[in-house]
């Protein structure tokens, strides 16, 4: 009677066994198999599946270099998958958890691409993309975090293309700027402009709006009066712009 209770119970649990795999196909997998599959997952452009397995992995094995890197990987699939908020959070985690790991570098620089691309396509937005017109705060949290990478880690290999993005944001910045400044004049708030253009002016030197932000600032100023002010504007134009006619 007791060896068929015995086996009764061997049974029972055997089919256990059998109906977890059905529910979950991972429930044997080790971690080196949960990091490939991940991974090739990922190659094969199924990001929802690989960020399944990225944190199916994290969970059921904390620690470690395979966990290490799970919770980056993950960051970068959530940024294909276009989740932006959810690539941000698992990045500023890493940064947090691991400050002196090999991949911190590429965390400050996936983070600048996440800003710098976020509400827009995958196409080539250095060319095919207005940036002025979108988020200005969005523009500046890229900038900050190129930024971050190109002090912190000078010998990176993202830096150069960091320092890149870096300089065609700046532009993009001083350009919505501008777009703020030509909004304002177009409402006659010329004190709101006079401030604007000044901030330009301070921050975006050698950016491509320069001169047509002194021609605004000289606008601005000759609506209000304030003519000394007017005529170094005037002046500034002269020397840097009008030498030639």
């Amino acid at each position: 009677m007791r060896f068929i209770i015995y086996i009764t119970i061997a049974i029972s649990l055997a089919a256990c066994g059998a109906a977890s795999k059905d529910i979950d196909p991972t429930v044997d997998w080790s971690v080196e198999k949960f990091y490939l599959e991940a991974r090739a997952e990922l190659a094969n452009e199924n990001y929802l599946t690989a960020i399944e397995y990225y944190e199916t992995l994290e969970s059921r094995f904390p620690f470690g270099k395979y966990a290490t890197q799970a919770q980056i990987d993950v960051a970068y699939a959530y940024y294909k998958f276009n989740e932006p908020e959810s690539a941000i959070t698992a990045l500023d985690r890493f940064i947090k958890l691991h400050p002196r790991d090999d991949s911190v570098d590429y965390a400050y620089y996936l983070k600048g691409l996440v800003n710098f691309e976020r509400g827009g396509t995958i196409l080539d937005v250095l060319v095919e993309r207005d940036l002025s017109q979108f988020d200005r705060n969005l523009l500046l949290n890229a900038y900050r975090d190129f930024k971050l990478l190109v002090q912190r880690f000078p010998d990176s290999k993202y830096t150069p293309d960091a320092t890149r993005r870096m300089i065609h944001l700046r532009n993009e910045l001083a350009r919505a700027d501008f777009n703020i400044a030509n909004y304002y004049a177009s409402r006659d708030a010329w004190v709101a402009v006079a401030n604007r253009t000044r901030l330009i002016l301070r921050n975006y030197q050698g950016s491509s709006v320069i001169r047509s932000t002194l021609e605004l600032q000289l606008q601005a100023y000759q609506a209000l009066g304030l003519d000394e002010l007017a005529r170094d504007t005037q002046r500034i134009i002269d020397l840097n712009y009008n030498q030639d006619s």
